[in-house]
């Protein structure tokens, strides 16, 4: 069966290239030091990935510096091999303590170190991903990772500009993750998941509306076909005599 859908309105299209717009606008931006997922939940643990892009036309990045934020320790921070770099792990003593899980935590991870091998890195037009496990997450709404990348060339790009709510995005932004409170329930995308179910379920109920129609008026023709040749038989049938 062939669905024919619904036609676009025009406020659907003029949203649709005011979104392509914004987005083509918004590319040269992207292309700095990300967090990836960008979010995750207090108290919870999580795999993240530190996502470096070489912005240079001419040089590698050779070595990538995360410095995990002062006023927000994780209790364990764990990395994943990549081939081609080693990392370096700094840790630091956390005056006062803080209570994870029932033990006090003194010490945290202060800053991870990423090298490139020799004659290797992050080549023009290139990136490079870095994971990492922490957790447990902090007690707090975010944490801003300032990061240091080093090309090969000396240059180095320092994403260390923290955003400011409800300020346009800084040149040389940080990495920020969001943390949402446990139990906390991002029900943004609900809406548009059950209007969509909404829909299917009409298409599915005007399917099955169809299908019962056009089988009813099978099912009427056929009676008058039959009905009419039991007539025309008791026509040609001759009366029986007293």
């Amino acid at each position: 069966m062939i669905r024919l859908r619904r036609p676009a309105t025009a406020a659907a299209l003029t949203l649709a290239a005011a979104a392509a717009t914004v987005l083509g606008l918004a590319g040269p931006a992207s292309a700095h030091v990300t967090i990836n997922p960008q979010e995750g939940t207090q108290g919870g643990y999580g795999r993240f990935a530190f996502r470096v892009p070489n912005e240079s036309d001419s040089a590698s990045t050779v070595k990538v510096e995360v410095n995990l934020p002062a006023n927000a320790p994780v209790g364990s921070v764990s990395t994943m091999p990549v081939p081609g770099w080693t990392v370096a792990v700094e840790k630091r003593k956390v005056d006062p303590p803080v209570e994870v899980h029932g033990s006090q935590l003194t010490e945290a991870v202060s800053k991870l170190t990423f090298t490139a091998a020799q004659n290797g890195g992050v080549k023009p037009g290139e990136f490079q991903e870095f994971p990492v496990s922490m957790g447990p997450l902090p007690q707090a709404d975010t944490m801003v990772f300032k990061v240091l990348q080093t090309y090969s060339d000396g240059n180095v790009s320092r994403w260390i500009e923290e955003p400011a709510p409800g300020a346009e995005e800084p040149e040389n932004p940080a990495p920020v993750l969001k943390l949402a409170a446990k139990g906390a329930s991002s029900g943004a995308s609900a809406p548009a998941a059950t209007a969509a179910e909404d829909d299917d379920d009409d298409d599915a109920d005007s399917g099955a509306a169809t299908v019962f129609g056009v089988a009813g008026l099978v099912a009427g023709l056929a009676g008058l076909v039959l009905g009419g040749l039991a007539f025309a038989r008791t026509r040609r049938e001759p009366t029986a005599k007293s």
